[in-house]
């Protein structure tokens, strides 16, 4: 499954995981619906990845039901909130490195804080670093 559509079941299943339903649907502010029993809904635009599930409105939303008949673990939302946060593509390294080299994005997260050194090269004379232990 793409990145995009774990993220789409990661967010449609969202209100499952915190008991607030117990079935994506029953949401009122869910999306599913309309993508999974085709239910007509002015505000959703389809996306490509969803009409690339199949060649017709049926095929589609069977395809569609069928990405939430097991639940993503926990390991798998975990990955997918990680690359969220950091803004970072969620895949196999090949295309982490396409989508990378495409935009422009560098792919490994840089050091924090100051940028390590030696003596001179960090501002430190020696006298100030020697405590005399």
């Amino acid at each position: 499954m793409g990145y995009r559509l774990a993220s789409r079941c990661a967010i449609e299943l969202n209100p499952v995981r915190a008991d607030m339903v117990a079935d994506p649907g029953e949401y009122r502010w869910s999306s599913y619906r309309h993508h999974a029993f085709g239910q007509t809904d002015k505000l959703v635009t389809p996306h490509p990845l969803y009409l690339a599930l199949g060649r017709d409105d049926a095929s589609r939303q069977a395809a569609y039901r069928a990405l939430f008949r097991s639940q993503l673990d926990e390991a798998a939302l975990d990955d997918i909130r990680l690359a969220i946060a950091q803004g970072q593509p969620l895949g196999n390294d090949r295309f982490k490195e396409a989508v990378c080299a495409a935009t422009g994005v560098r792919r490994k997260q840089a050091r924090r804080g100051r940028p390590q050194g030696t003596g001179e090269e960090a501002g430190v004379r020696e006298e100030q670093a020697d405590f005399g232990f």
